[in-house]
Parts: C-alpha cells; sequence; structure tokens
C-alpha cells in the first residue's frame, strides 16, 4: 500500500512535467528552427537564453499550478477570471490563435519533412496526423494522458539520441564554438537581448499551459507545487539545450542556420534511418502538441458546459479539433521561417501580457498563502 502511494505521489508530480514537455515540443523545437531564432543564433552567448527559459518555464509552472490548487479551477477560463476579470476573453482570442499558429509550424514542418524524405505529397502526411487529432480529442482525457506520457518517452529518446550522435561526431567543432566565443551569425551579442529573447521564448509558448491544468487536479501542496514545477522546468528545458548544443556543431554555417529545419539539415551526413526516425519523431510531435492545446480549449468549453448541466458529446470534441486543425493547416502556408520569426514573436507579446504578468502579479500572494494546504 505504502509502495502504492509512493508510486502514486510520483506519477502526481511528474505528469505535469509530462504533458507540459510532450505539448510544447512540437512548437518549441521539434524541427530546430525555433532553436535558432531564440538563441542558437546568438552563438556561444545562447545557452543565457536558455538559463532564462529554464527560470521562465519553472516559475509560471510553479505559479500556474498553485493557482489552479489554491482557486480550484482546472480550466483556462475560470483561472483567466481569478486573474484578469471581465478581460478573459482577451486570453482566449489570442490563445486560440497562438494554438493554430503553432499547430500551422508543425503542419508546414510535417509537410515538408515527409516530402523532402519519401516523396509524399504535402497533403498524404497532414491528412493521416489531423484523423489521429480527432480521434485522440474523441477518447478524452485518459487516451491523451496515456499516449501524450508513452509519446514524451519516445521523443525524449529520440532527442538524445540525435543530440549525442552529433556530439559524438562533431564535439571539436562544439569545443571550438566556445573556445573561440564565436558570435558571428549574430549582428548583436548584448547579454541582455540573449536573456530578453529567451523571455519572448517563454511568452509565445505560454499557450501550452492551458493544456497541463486537469492534471493539477491531484497536487494537495505548495510543497508539491514548487516541486511539481521545478520537475516541468526542467523537462521543457532540457530539449532545448540538447538542441542547442547540435546546432553548436555547425555554428555559423548558414546552409543548418537559415534551413527551414535544421534538424533535417543536420542529420542528412548521417545514416537514412535518422532521417526516418526524425520523421517519425516530428510527426508525433505535431500529433501531441496539436492534441494539446485543442484540449485545453475543447477542456474549456467543456468545463463551461458541465456548470450548465451539460456534457460535451464526444463527436462534438473531435469536430472542435478539426476545425483548428483545418484552420492551421490554411495558415501553414504562409511558411515555417516566417510564421517563427514574426508570428511567435508577436504571439510571446501577447501570452506575457495577458497571461504572465497577471500571475506574477498574484505571485506574491500566491506563495505566502497558507490556507488551503492538505495534510
Amino acid at each position: 500500500m505504502n509502495q502504492q502511494n509512493f508510486f502514486s505521489k510520483l506519477k502526481i508530480i511528474f505528469l505535469p512535467g509530462i504533458i507540459l514537455q510532450s505539448v510544447l515540443i512540437g512548437g518549441g523545437y521539434a524541427t530546430g528552427r525555433e532553436i535558432v531564432e531564440y538563441g542558437g543564433k546568438f552563438g556561444a552567448n545562447g545557452w543565457m537564453s536558455g538559463l532564462a527559459i529554464f527560470f521562465g518555464f519553472s516559475l509560471l509552472a510553479i505559479l500556474s499550478i498553485e493557482a489552479c490548487r489554491q482557486w480550484h479551477v482546472y480550466d483556462y477560463k475560470s483561472l483567466l477570471k481569478k486573474l484578469i476579470g471581465k478581460w478573459w476573453i482577451i486570453y482566449e482570442a489570442v490563445y486560440l490563435l497562438g494554438a493554430i499558429l503553432v499547430i500551422a509550424v508543425m503542419a508546414a514542418a510535417a509537410g515538408e519533412i515527409l516530402h523532402n524524405t519519401f516523396g509524399f505529397n504535402q497533403w498524404v502526411g497532414v491528412i493521416i496526423i489531423i484523423m489521429v487529432v480527432g480521434l485522440l480529442n474523441y477518447y478524452g482525457d485518459e487516451t491523451i494522458a496515456r499516449m501524450e506520457t508513452i509519446g514524451t518517452m519516445a521523443l525524449f529518446a529520440a532527442y538524445i539520441i540525435f543530440s549525442f550522435t552529433i556530439f559524438i561526431h562533431r564535439g571539436d567543432a562544439i569545443a571550438d564554438t566556445f573556445q573561440r566565443w564565436n558570435t558571428d551569425f549574430s549582428s548583436t551579442s548584448s547579454i541582455w537581448i540573449v536573456l530578453g529573447t529567451g523571455v519572448l521564448y517563454v511568452g509565445y509558448n505560454l499557450g501550452v499551459y492551458p493544456a497541463s491544468f486537469f492534471t493539477y487536479r491531484g497536487i494537495q501542496t505548495k510543497k508539491q507545487s514548487v516541486i511539481a514545477g521545478l520537475i516541468a522546468g526542467i523537462l521543457m528545458t532540457v530539449p532545448w539545450f540538447l538542441t542547442y548544443f547540435a546546432i553548436m556543431a555547425y555554428y555559423p554555417d548558414k546552409d543548418i542556420l537559415e534551413a527551414a529545419v535544421p534538424w533535417l539539415t543536420m542529420l542528412t551526413s548521417f545514416h537514412p534511418a535518422f532521417i526516418i526516425a526524425f520523421s517519425i519523431v516530428v510527426g508525433w510531435t505535431l500529433i501531441e502538441t496539436a492534441t494539446g492545446m485543442i484540449h485545453g480549449f475543447i477542456g474549456r468549453i467543456e468545463e463551461e458546459s458541465r456548470q450548465r448541466g451539460k456534457s460535451l458529446k464526444r463527436i462534438t470534441k473531435a469536430w472542435i479539433a478539426l476545425s483548428a486543425l483545418l484552420a492551421a493547416l490554411i495558415l501553414s502556408q504562409v511558411g515555417i521561417i516566417d510564421l517563427v520569426a514574426k508570428g511567435y514573436t508577436i504571439m510571446a507579446y501577447a501570452m506575457i501580457v495577458v497571461y504572465a504578468v497577471p500571475l506574477l502579479l498574484h505571485s506574491g500572494k500566491l506563495m505566502i498563502n497558507k490556507s488551503n494546504e492538505s495534510t
């Protein structure tokens, strides 16, 4: 019984980070384009951006978990009403646009990778992914949590293998980048700009948090919130650093740093099996990211339906998911580089204003409050 309690508590503490990382991986670092824009382009200075990202992800995870726990709210509409009152609708608009933008980036990446790797028409893989995402949202919370837990473990393993393959073969090049403190690709090396870029990276990824709200229900104490938040911060940041150091093995090669999908370009010099594995990994990241972000929106609608004494039908969930995916597919025609460089930056500022700032303003009250603790 004690062993069961131990593993149960372990699951409660780790699950938020697992879900957050699984949703983040698609829009956050699957293609490598995101790491170039938000750290890699600064060369040897880029690690400071990663440090800011870790602190940002950890702090906002802790505050998000603790806010949901203390206020007993587990959907973003209820949380935002607590944070910014009647202005919560602004967050909803930003969240939906952000979700569609992130999915658009992943759709564009998946289409390009499948076309370059297998010669498929760009729409073939995308249509398959749409069907899978629709089915996952149809089956609901338990299926999503199970599939994303398994998927995250597999994805984490794949990124470790990819990164260490590059480290082994090009470790000297990485060391040389830092020995010479190479920052040639970037026009600026200001520490504040690098740190600010890390903050923007956290900002545009704030949309992943609502997808994990359903996992906070089991957290009972502030201590658990802090531990779960720190674990989430680690899980969310480790793949960033793995990708960053892999990019440093080629810095300042424009073929890599200006590629739409840098990971694909980096892996072309290795065995073709790596390209196939990467294609599968990115396909799954699209599924996880799209499923998680849409699930966060569906969770909000479901909570509202529950308050009205109604339940949201499974087929309705699937149709909501498909509608969001179709909107993302249209936007994906803009192209990965412009979507990441311009779209993500705009979304970052918007998310910081409507989510991070209000949460930080409540941080003192949340962390000082000693009531509402379970024993």
